[in-house]
């Protein structure tokens, strides 16, 4: 009587390896362009808290904002951009900004940032840029 069982190989193919490799490698590249715009979008909100506390008027939160941007590397935003706004008779500073992250061919992804001292969170006037 012969046997006849087969003994069934488990592993990964060489196809599925390389198709695994390929998908790491771009959750790696995807991962290496995102974290900085993160890390930066840390800095502005760390930045617009200290410059809030810095400043009384529009001009002081604004240069406070910019000194805190030279040294944290902040390029996505200048203190013009910051929305200066006097809510309950206290100073709050927001700001919303977008940064696009090119990919491959028109290929692109689009961040949409936003932050603000004020409890809500949000800026007053919804948009990026503006």
């Amino acid at each position: 009587m012969a046997a006849t069982g087969f003994n069934k190989q488990r592993g990964i193919t060489l196809i599925g390896l390389i198709l695994v490799l390929a998908i790491l490698g771009f959750l790696g590249i995807l991962g290496m362009k995102i974290v900085p715009t993160y890390a930066e979008y840390r800095a502005v909100s760390a930045a617009i808290v200290k410059a809030k506390g810095a400043g009384s008027t529009v001009k002081e939160i604004q240069n406070s904002f910019d000194k805190s941007a030279e040294v944290n590397y902040i390029s996505s935003i200048s203190g013009r951009d910051l929305i200066i706004s006097r809510e309950d008779g206290e100073m709050q500073v927001s700001f919303a900004y977008e940064k696009k992250i090119p990919l491959f061919g028109p290929a692109s992804i689009l961040l949409e940032y936003e932050g603000s001292t004020a409890k809500g969170g949000a800026p007053k006037n919804g948009k990026p840029g503006q």
